[in-house]
């Protein structure tokens, strides 16, 4: 499950309403003849047909000719967030003369079916769940992108042009991207006690081990209370360990239940698990027994880490925006993070991952011309630059752009072409598994201490048919 990152003390506007900005006929007219005098439509703006850009606006020449248009997006994303989402294309947007119209809810998930197929859609929208995307591509509203966008997946890894793939065909080019297998302690705490941090699984384990003997704050520290999606950090912490333990291929025959729940590989995997986020010496440093990690929120998870209680805490490169303001995020300040280690050292630099994906309602050659852009490295690195927290996997983006120590250490990860990269499992699986049963069985397991048998059966027994 990857839900949309939260900030402290920032409430979430409501939907804006979405609005067509009328355009002037004599305008209209203009940007008419501008589109159809571009030879190269089909690839969404080409040589920029009549217009023609100067100065700093001459970088975005390929998506001119398409001035006083409007292209609308719909999103999960809400403000302060989508606030720098819209900053990083305003510059695009100013020079081309394409009015980027976006608009964000936090009823995204259920809202864009609604609007899809009751002929309401929006020129894109970017969709974080691979399954709600195939959901879109099933309705026959979403456009296969123009050769453009398909060829700036060449700075991505492979792996993901499948995960914007449906059926073997390409659809949705990936916007953002988010690491999860990091593991947040506090730098200071660690020198103090003299803990190094583990560069494998074993060492992790013996650290574990020599943290709780040691006595005061336990070594690890867990929430996976989310409302009604309750359950889903726990599904990340299972995802770490099977892909941790036999790499892609068992992964990717997993999500797609080819590999069951009660397969012996992947009950191992849980019992992993329960050696490490159910042992009663290490958990739940600040807050109880093993049983507290279902009623601690997660965004409460990391608290006990500033307070000594606790050492250690498994959550996602997002996680940062939970920790308080004016704590120094560094190698040597008061909270960074180290990458989860492989359960099994064969298996090379697995990380785990989600990400966002850019969806196409339309073929407008202005709607073109926005895909291309926002499918591009240039439009990653403006991203990047417009403020901290956001991460892209597009090998083309500049590392030294990212000024913040997370972002490139999780940058440094997703973009490595020797990791073992894989989506976020549950956010693969159909809805009825992977934001249904899975989430309330493996909640079921931390709260009542439910066996490792009955928790898979369940989920299997889930799997549509």
């Amino acid at each position: 499950m990857t839900p949309t990152p939260t900030v402290p003390s920032t409430s979430s506007p409501s939907a804006r309403s979405r609005r067509l900005v009328a355009v002037p006929a004599l305008l209209a007219a203009l940007a008419l003849t501008a589109a159809c005098s571009n030879s190269s439509s089909s690839s969404g703006g080409g040589s920029g047909g009549g217009q023609t850009l100067a100065g700093d606006c001459a970088k975005f020449q390929q998506y001119a000719g398409h001035s006083g248009t409007t292209v609308t997006v719909f999103a999960s994303i809400l403000s302060p967030e989508s606030d720098n989402l819209e900053k990083s294309w305003s510059e695009f947007s100013s020079c081309t003369g394409i009015k980027i119209s976006y608009e964000g809810s936090n009823d995204f998930e259920s809202q864009l079916p609604v609007r899809v197929t009751g002929g309401n859609a929006p020129d894109f929208a970017i969709i974080p769940q691979p399954g709600l995307l195939a959901q879109m591509v099933k309705s026959g509203k979403v456009v296969k992108p123009p050769a453009q966008t398909v060829a700036n997946q060449e700075k991505w890894s492979p792996v993901w042009k499948t995960y914007g793939s449906v059926n073997g065909t390409f659809y949705a080019a990936p916007m953002s991207a988010n690491m999860k297998s990091l593991v947040w302690y506090s730098p200071k705490a660690f020198k103090q006690a003299g803990y190094e941090v583990p560069k494998t699984w074993a060492d992790l384990m013996a650290l574990s081990d020599r943290i709780a003997k040691a006595g005061g704050g336990k070594p690890w520290c867990g929430g996976i209370a989310s409302g009604t999606a309750t359950g889903w950090p726990a599904t990340d912490w299972l995802e770490e360990v099977v892909l941790g333990s036999y790499g892609g291929d068992v992964y990717d025959q997993w999500v797609t239940h080819k590999v069951k729940f009660s397969d012996e590989k992947i009950t191992t995997a849980m019992k992993t698990v329960a050696d490490w986020m159910q042992n009663p010496a290490w958990v739940n440093g600040g807050y109880g027994d093993v049983k507290s990690i279902a009623t601690t929120t997660f965004q409460d998870a990391g608290a006990p880490v500033l307070t000594g209680k606790c050492f250690m805490l498994q959550q996602a490169s997002f996680y940062k925006a939970q920790w308080p303001k004016g704590t120094n995020v560094g190698p040597d300040g008061d909270i960074f993070a180290f990458h989860l280690p492989a359960v099994n050292p064969q298996v090379a630099n697995p990380v785990e991952g989600g990400g966002e994906f850019l969806t196409a309602f339309a073929s407008r050659p202005e709607v073109q011309a926005v895909q291309n852009y926002l499918s591009s490295s240039e439009w990653a690195s403006s991203r990047v630059k417009t403020a901290t927290g956001w991460v892209s996997a597009n090998q083309g983006v500049d590392k030294s752009l990212y000024t913040d120590p997370i972002d490139r250490l999780s940058a440094d990860a997703l973009t490595d072409p020797a990791a073992t990269f894989r989506f976020d499992g549950s956010d693969l699986m159909p809805a009825a598994v992977g934001a249904g049963q899975e989430w309330k069985s493996l909640t079921a397991w931390f709260a009542e201490g439910q066996s490792i048998q009955k928790t898979a059966a369940d989920i299997d027994a889930a799997w549509p048919q």
